[in-house]
C-alpha cells in the first residue's frame, strides 16, 4: 500500500484578449465560425463582447464587423499566434507581402497576454496600436476586465477617452458565448474524482477557472503515522486511515465554511467517500468494518455534491500518466493496485441511488494539452445537466 501527495501547484491558464474583424462575405457568419474555431482549437472562450459595425480603418472599403473575446489557454503567446494564423488560412485569408491595409474575410489580433509585455520580431503585446483603434477598445470595454495597459498605465475606459479615433462604431447585436450552452444554474457544488494519475486536480482547477468557481483541492498534511505505516503496515494502517479521514473531514468543513453553498459555485477535486475506498484496500476485514461504522457517521454530516464526476481511465494509461509526470514517490505503483482502486470507485458508483453521478471515460485523452479532449468532457457534462 502506498500513499501519495496531492500536487496543489497547478499550472494556471493564461488569460488573453483577441480582437476579430471581417468585412467580406457574410460577416456575421465569419465571426461566428471564427469564434467556434478558436474555442475548438486554441482555448476556452470565457467572454465575448457585443458585435459592432465599424468603418474601415486606414483605407477605403466596406465596413467591418468587430468583436473581442477573453480566452483561457495553456498555450504560450507564440503558439497562440501560430494557431490563429492557421485559423485565418483555413477561413480563406491569404496574407501576402503587401503590408498596406486591405479587405479581409477574417482578421485576428492578439491584444493582451496576461499582464505581459512581449516584443519579438513577429509579435508585440499589448498590441501597439490598440489605443488608437476604437473598434478594439469599445469591444474590450464590454468584457469588463480588471486590466491596465502595462506600458501606458491606463484602464480601457481611460484609453477610450484619450483615443484619437473619432469613428462611429455601431452596436449590431449580442454574440453567443460557447460556455453558455452548459447550463449550471442548478449546480452549486461539483466534485471531480478519479484514480491516481487520472488528472482530477488538473481538470478541477481548469474547470473552476473557466466557470469562475471556487475550489476545494485536497491538501496533503504531514502525517505522523505515515512513516510508521511503512515500517509496520498491519499495526498502523487503522490509525493512518483514521487520521486521513479526520483531515479530509476538517478540510471540507473549513473550506466550505468560507462559502455560501446556495450562492457560490464550488468545484472540488475529491469527494470524502474516497476515504472508504482506500480504507477497504488497506485495512484488515475487522478494522474495515469498524472504520466503515465511523465513516458512515461522519459522511452524514458532509455536504454532498450536486454532481459527482468520475474520470475513468484504464490502469495502463494511468501508469503511463504517472510515469510521464515523473514523481519519485509514485514510481512503485502497480497496475493491480490501480485496478483495486478503480474497482472500489465503480462499486461505489453502482451503489449510489441518491448521488447525481456522471462517469466519463477519459482513456487516451489529454484534457490539458488537447482542447478537443477538454471540450469532450464539457460536452458530457452538458448532456448530463440537460437530462
Amino acid at each position: 500500500m502506498v500513499y501519495f501527495k496531492t500536487d496543489t501547484n497547478m499550472k494556471l491558464q493564461h488569460q488573453i484578449v483577441l480582437s476579430i474583424g471581417t468585412n467580406q462575405g457574410n460577416r456575421l457568419k465569419n465571426i461566428e465560425n471564427c469564434l467556434q474555431f478558436i474555442h475548438q482549437e486554441i482555448g476556452t472562450i470565457i467572454k465575448v463582447s457585443n458585435l459592432y459595425e465599424t468603418p474601415s480603418w486606414g483605407f477605403d472599403s466596406d465596413a467591418f464587423y468587430n468583436c473581442a473575446l477573453v480566452l483561457h489557454t495553456y498555450k504560450n503567446a507564440q503558439a497562440v499566434l501560430t494557431a490563429f494564423l492557421k485559423i485565418e488560412k483555413k477561413m480563406g485569408r491569404v496574407r501576402g507581402q503587401n503590408l498596406n491595409y486591405q479587405s479581409r474575410i477574417i482578421d485576428i489580433d492578439l491584444i493582451t497576454f496576461d499582464e505581459e509585455i512581449i516584443e519579438t520580431e513577429n509579435l508585440k503585446v499589448p498590441h501597439p496600436l490598440m489605443q488608437n483603434r476604437k473598434f478594439v477598445l469599445l469591444p474590450m470595454q464590454d468584457l469588463n476586465l480588471d486590466w491596465e495597459h502595462p506600458i501606458l498605465q491606463k484602464k480601457i475606459s481611460d484609453l477610450i477617452e484619450i483615443s484619437p479615433d473619432k469613428s462611429v462604431c455601431t452596436l449590431v447585436q449580442k454574440l453567443e458565448i460557447p460556455l453558455d450552452k452548459i447550463s449550471l444554474e442548478n449546480y452549486n457544488y461539483i466534485a471531480f474524482e478519479g484514480n491516481i494519475g487520472a488528472g482530477k486536480t488538473s481538470l478541477a482547477t481548469r474547470f473552476a477557472e473557466d466557470f469562475n468557481a471556487k475550489t476545494v483541492l485536497e491538501r496533503f498534511a504531514d502525517n505522523a503515522f505515515l512513516p510508521k505505516f511503512y515500517e509496520d503496515q498491519s499495526r498502523y494502517a487503522f490509525p493512518l486511515e483514521m487520521s486521513f479521514l479526520a483531515d479530509r473531514y476538517q478540510q471540507i468543513h473549513d473550506d466550505l465554511a468560507q462559502f455560501d453553498l446556495f450562492k457560490d459555485f464550488i468545484v472540488a477535486d475529491y469527494h470524502i467517500f474516497k476515504s472508504l475506498i482506500f480504507a477497504k484496500i488497506t485495512l484488515a476485514e475487522e478494522e474495515y468494518r469498524l472504520y466503515r461504522t465511523i465513516f458512515n457517521i461522519v459522511y452524514k454530516e458532509i455536504p454532498k455534491p450536486d454532481l459527482y464526476v468520475y474520470l475513468y481511465q484504464n490502469s495502463e494509461c494511468l501508469l503511463a500518466n504517472i510515469k510521464k509526470r515523473g514523481r519519485d514517490y509514485e514510481q512503485n505503483i502497480s497496475a493491480s493496485y490501480l485496478d483495486k482502486i478503480n474497482d472500489g470507485y465503480l462499486e461505489y458508483i453502482k451503489s449510489q441511488s441518491k448521488l447525481n453521478v456522471l462517469m466519463i471515460d477519459i482513456t487516451n485523452r489529454d484534457f490539458v494539452k488537447n482542447q478537443e479532449d477538454y471540450l469532450y468532457i464539457l460536452d458530457e457534462i452538458q448532456k448530463k445537466v440537460s437530462e
